[in-house]
C-alpha cells in the first residue's frame, strides 16, 4: 500500500468498548450517535422539514439509526453507498407483568427474542438493559451492568442423562431468572427498583423494553491474544466498524462520487417486519427524502436508487475446529483471514456476480484480504437484512461480514484483526 491503513489493533480495543457500553439497541444507536455528533455529524427530526444542505446527518428512531454524508455539490441524483447492519442480538428479553417467583425465589417473566443458543444464558451473571418510557412520552435509558439475575442449571445429580442425551431446555419453564428471594412477589417490583436506579419518581414508568445481558467484559483470549470474546457481535461489530467507516469517508475529504450512508436497523433477529426494521420504510423513505430536499424530482430519486448499491454486513459462520462437517467441503472460511462475501443462490443472501465485483474492488483498494463463504448444501443458510433491501428498494445489494464462533451464543468469539479489516475495506467502498 501507499499508505497506512486507516485502522489496526487499536480499532478493535475500541471496539470492545463499544460491546460493553451497547447492552441493549437502544444503548448502541445512542452510542452510535455520540461518535457521529464528535465527527460533526447533526441529528434531524422526521418530523421537520429538511433543507438540502451539505454535511453529516443522521435519523435516530428506536432501536435503529440512519446516518449520511452529503459531499458539498452533490446533485440531487448522486447515487448512495450504503452499509448495511442490525443493531438487535438472541437474547431474552422482559414480559409485560414481569414479577414472578416460586418456592422463595423472586424471578423475572422473560421471553425468547431471535434465536439464542439458549444454554449459553445459563449459570451465567446477568444485568439488565433497555428503555423506559415515561408519562410524558419521553424515554430514559437504563443499565444495570452487574450481576442482578441468574438462570440457574439443574444439578447434575437430577439430571442423570444430561451429558449422555443432551440438556434439554424448555423455553417456558426453564430459563426464568432468578433475582432475589422472599415468598411475597409483589406486582411493580422490577419497575420500582429500576425507577429507583435511573433516579425517576415512583410510577414515573408506564412503559419498557427490557433484555438482559451477560456482565462478562469482552476480552482478548489466546496465547497471543489474537482472539475477541465477548457479546452481541451480531452484529454490534458491524455497526462499529460502519459508523468508524462513515465518519473517515466524510473527513477523508476526497470527492466523493456518491453520498455514503449508515443504516443500523432493528429487529432483524426475529424478521425485520417493524417501522424500525429493513423490511419496514425507514431506509427508502429516509433516502428519497435527501434527494428531495436538494430539489430533486422523482426522476432524480429513481436515478440515484439505480446507481446504489448496498452492503449487508453481518457476521458468518468461522469454520468451526470440532464440526467442520458441517461446512462446505471446500469453503472453510478463517479468523483473521479478512472478511467474507457471503453466497447463496436461492438468495438467502443477496450477492451475485457482478455484486462480487464491487466488493472484491474495495477490498483490493484497501489492500484487505477477503473470503468467500457458502453453506454446506445439506445445511441450510440463514439470512440476513441483504435480500430485504434489495426486494424493498431495489438496489444492487451485497453480504459481507466477519467469521465467528459461537454465532447467537450469549458471548462470541472473532479473531482480533477482522474488525479493522472490515473497517478498512467498508471505507473504501464508501468513497469507491
Amino acid at each position: 500500500m501507499s499508505e497506512p491503513p486507516r485502522f489496526d489493533r487499536g480499532h478493535t480495543d475500541d471496539l470492545m468498548s463499544f460491546l460493553a457500553a451497547s447492552p441493549s439497541p437502544y444503548h448502541a444507536v445512542a452510542n452510535t450517535a455520540e461518535r457521529l455528533e464528535k465527527a460533526g455529524f447533526r441529528q434531524v427530526a422526521e418530523t421537520d422539514a429538511w433543507d438540502g444542505t451539505s454535511g453529516g446527518k443522521y435519523v435516530l428512531r428506536g432501536g435503529a439509526i440512519v446516518a449520511w454524508y452529503v459531499p458539498e455539490g452533490a446533485a440531487p441524483h448522486t447515487p448512495f453507498r450504503i452499509v448495511g447492519a442490525h443493531t438487535d442480538s438472541p437474547n431474552l428479553r422482559v414480559k409485560p407483568l414481569p414479577d414472578s417467583g416460586a418456592h422463595g425465589w423472586r424471578q423475572v417473566a422473560v421471553e425468547i427474542y431471535g434465536g439464542p443458543l439458549l444454554n449459553s444464558w445459563l449459570d451465567r451473571d446477568l444485568g439488565l438493559a433497555g428503555r423506559l418510557t415515561l408519562r410524558d412520552g419521553s424515554s430514559r435509558l437504563v443499565n444495570v451492568d452487574r450481576p442482578l439475575l441468574r438462570v440457574p442449571q439443574l444439578a447434575i445429580h437430577l439430571d442423570r442423562s444430561v451429558s449422555a442425551e443432551g440438556l434439554k431446555l424448555d423455553k417456558q419453564r426453564h430459563l426464568q431468572p432468578v433475582w432475589g428471594l422472599g415468598n411475597d412477589v409483589r406486582d411493580g417490583d422490577l419497575i420500582a427498583f429500576l425507577e429507583e436506579t435511573a433516579g425517576l419518581a415512583a410510577g414515573e414508568v408506564t412503559g419498557w423494553d427490557l433484555m438482559v445481558h451477560s456482565v462478562e467484559p469482552p476480552a482478548y483470549l489466546g496465547r497471543d491474544k489474537e482472539l475477541v470474546a465477548g457479546p452481541r457481535m451480531d452484529n454490534l461489530l458491524s455497526v462499529h466498524s460502519g459508523v468508524a467507516a462513515l465518519t473517515a469517508a466524510a473527513a477523508s475529504g476526497a470527492a466523493l462520487p456518491s453520498i455514503p450512508v449508515l443504516a443500523a436497523f432493528d429487529h432483524e433477529e426475529n424478521g425485520s417486519q417493524s417501522d424500525t426494521g429493513a423490511d419496514g420504510p425507514l431506509l427508502g423513505g429516509l433516502l428519497e427524502r435527501s434527494v428531495f430536499a436538494r430539489g430533486g424530482s422523482y426522476e432524480d430519486k429513481a436515478r440515484a436508487f439505480a446507481g446504489t448499491v448496498c452492503l449487508s454486513s453481518d457476521t458468518g459462520h468461522a469454520v468451526h475446529p470440532n464440526y467442520a462437517e458441517r461446512h462446505d467441503p471446500t469453503h472453510h472460511p478463517r479468523v483473521n483471514g479478512g472478511p467474507i462475501l457471503k453466497v447463496n443462490v436461492n438468495n438467502r443472501y443477496a450477492t451475485d456476480g457482478s455484486g462480487r465485483a464491487v466488493w472484491a474492488a474495495a477490498c483490493e483498494r484497501a489492500d484487505v484480504p477477503f473470503q468467500s463463504f457458502v453453506s454446506n448444501n445439506a445445511m441450510p443458510c440463514g439470512t440476513t437484512i441483504g435480500p430485504i433491501t434489495a426486494a424493498r428498494h431495489g438496489i444492487k445489494t451485497v453480504d459481507i461480514g466477519v467469521a465467528i464462533l459461537s454465532m447467537h451464543s450469549a458471548r462470541e468469539l472473532c479473531g482480533a484483526d477482522d474488525p479493522w479489516l472490515l473497517a478498512n475495506s467498508l471505507v473504501a467502498f464508501l468513497e469507491g
